[in-house]
């Protein structure tokens, strides 16, 4: 399954270095993340930039990502190996949401339309979003839970401008699917395994947890 991270900062951060380790991360990872990356940030007018790759993470080494508050990026291990196409690598935008998703849910009824599981879950959370992104995470979590055979994870970020929903929720292996989180420098960091060379105490997002970051 997928690798996740997010960096944010309310003062501006240089994303490269935090971006150099994520790399080692998934190129080190048990389970294959080379099936292509993405990585989304706030410019100086809080509007999404998008940057989206389909060699693996490890091999595109683009290191002249500009300074941002918010920068969050993803690794992908397409389930079963199928949609390896540049258009499936996440982070999905609407213009002013970003998602991002680790995970794998099996028998699950719900309908949305996307063309691989991820893009199906953004779009069926954001039928909530009336009641803000808080709620809508909330709501649609407790659905998707209900309407699935099994999860195996579902991880994901949920990201606006003002806000970040953060969800860490899998129904095994922990070593490999909870989320991490630390703080350096004002920095918070929320990673899928923690990065070797950010010399803090690394926590673990409890297991069915989902959460808001403020940011203002």
């Amino acid at each position: 399954m997928c690798r996740i991270l997010l960096v944010d900062n309310p003062g501006l951060i240089d994303p490269n270095g935090y971006l150099t380790m994520f790399r080692d991360v998934c190129e080190q990872s048990r389970e294959y993340q080379g099936h292509g990356w993405g990585c989304s940030w706030l410019d100086s007018k809080s509007r999404w930039q998008h940057y989206h790759c389909i060699d693996p993470i490890w091999t595109d080494q683009k290191a002249d990502f500009p300074q941002t508050t918010l920068f969050l990026a993803h690794a992908r291990s397409a389930f079963r190996d199928e949609g390896i196409t540049v258009e499936n690598n996440m982070p999905f935008s609407d213009g002013r949401s970003v998602f991002l998703f680790n995970g794998e849910l099996q028998g699950v009824r719900i309908k949305a339309e996307g063309r691989i599981g991820a893009e199906k879950i953004y779009h069926f959370i954001k039928r909530f979003e009336k009641e803000g992104l808080k709620k809508a995470v909330e709501k649609g979590v407790q659905i998707i839970d209900k309407r699935s055979r099994y999860i195996r994870a579902m991880n994901f970020f949920l990201a606006s401008p003002e806000a970040v929903e953060v969800c860490s929720w899998f129904g095994e292996d922990p070593d490999y699917f909870q989320l991490h989180e630390t703080v350096s420098d004002q920095t918070r960091l929320i990673c899928s395994a923690p990065l070797a060379s950010v010399q803090t105490t690394w926590d673990t997002i409890p297991n069915q947890t989902t959460k808001t970051l403020y940011r203002n």
